[in-house]
């Protein structure tokens, strides 16, 4: 595609879903913008017309993912965890280090119930990038909300790396 062409609507949709199907990580909406020449805040308004029509598109704090099928052999659990926001480094990274997966982070808010952030992490590199992420645009930790207690939704291809990195977040105290 030529960089000064600019995608129209339906076209353009298209083309970004076909982008997330074939894509090995997420995709930021500056990227997405930058390659159909359009502003990133149209890509957030075709996102959410994507969405509503049905299409299984994830944002992340890392940027846009298209959900596949889930593997046959994947494990998962909630936890519930309590710690300091100096903390939330070590707890993600000890949780990727065993090779799991930090999908989502809850939070029970006393007026609007559970809030839900999908987060996708399960590297160090990862993590660097969700703080880095956090400290740019100097937004809070949801945990902060509700005085550091927080769930997250782990997964990983077997339950012995699930159940190794819960008894590490035990022993460092995380673990509610």
């Amino acid at each position: 595609m030529n960089s000064a062409e600019k995608l129209k609507g339906d076209d353009r949709r298209l083309q970004l879903i076909k982008w997330l199907k074939e894509a090995s990580e997420p995709l930021s909406g500056s990227l997405l913008a930058s390659k159909t020449n359009v502003s990133r805040q149209v890509i957030v308004q075709d996102m959410s017309l994507l969405k509503a029509s049905g299409e299984p598109i994830m944002a992340t704090a890392q940027g846009y993912i298209f959900l596949k099928p889930a593997k046959e052999k994947s494990f998962s659990c909630v936890i519930a965890a309590n710690h300091s926001p100096d903390q939330t480094i070590d707890e993600l990274n000890t949780i990727v280090d065993h090779g799991v997966t930090v999908d989502d982070v809850t939070v029970e808010h006393p007026v609007y119930g559970d809030i839900k952030a999908s987060l996708k992490l399960s590297s160090r590199k990862d993590v660097e990038d969700f703080i880095k992420r956090l400290k740019e645009t100097q937004a809070s930790l949801l945990s902060e909300l509700t005085e550091g207690v927080h769930m997250h939704t782990l997964s990983s291809d077997s339950k012995e790396k699930i159940d190794n990195a819960c008894h590490a977040l035990r022993q460092k105290g995380y673990l509610l």
